[in-house]
């Protein structure tokens, strides 16, 4: 049995970290949870996740309000109210070629789609008005959902320089992107306008 002197051992551990680092920051200039992500790592492709997702609908809202998946991420749509519900969007990202009705179904039915383009996806059903929710659609598995206060992290993320693109529901669909090197551990503000 071969032993690893600590001294080799310690050096491993930084060559090792030293290839990818983490994002932490703030978002500001908006309320409530943001979400923020890396819009491409140049080079890199990356396979669609092979886990589904689960958006809900119970109590006459979609649950979560906002969910943020991976590009490719397929979203399983469940109805646990005591009525018919519907699920639409009008567009992705404002492109109107995107929009997509998934029809109306009653309780316990799922329905699934697969979110193979990368945007904003504004949730709504046209039995109820007033039931609306987001999905964000992430390019790269590089993203994470702020807290109330708008504090993020983003971790394992390759040493290289990035655009990193964040989004608010107050924001009308709009972005706001700022770009970072990372080298270890880095911090990221971004001041929603």
């Amino acid at each position: 049995m071969k032993y690893i002197v600590p001294s080799v051992l310690v050096f491993l551990m930084a060559a090792v970290s030293g290839q990818a680092g983490t994002i932490h920051g703030k978002v500001t200039g908006a309320k409530g949870e943001s979400v923020v992500y890396i819009d491409a790592i140049p080079g890199k492709t990356f396979p669609a996740p092979t886990q589904h997702v689960e958006m809900d609908q119970k109590g006459l809202m979609f649950m979560p309000h906002l969910l943020v998946v991976e590009k490719g991420a397929t979203v399983d749509f469940k109805n646990d109210d005591s009525v018919e519900h519907n699920v639409f969007w009008p567009a992705i990202s404002g492109n109107k070629s995107l929009g997509h009705n998934m029809g109306t179904w009653p309780r316990g039915q799922q329905r699934s789609f697969k979110f193979d383009n990368a945007g904003v996806v504004p949730l709504l059903c046209n039995v109820h008005p007033d039931m609306a929710a987001y999905i964000v659609v992430s390019p790269t598995p590089y993203f994470a959902e702020t807290d109330k206060a708008g504090a993020f992290k983003i971790e394992n993320v390759p040493n290289g320089t990035y655009k990193l693109t964040a989004w608010n529901e107050a924001g009308k669909g709009k972005t706001q992107s700022v770009q970072v090197t990372v080298t270890g551990d880095v911090e990221a503000n971004i001041a929603l306008k």
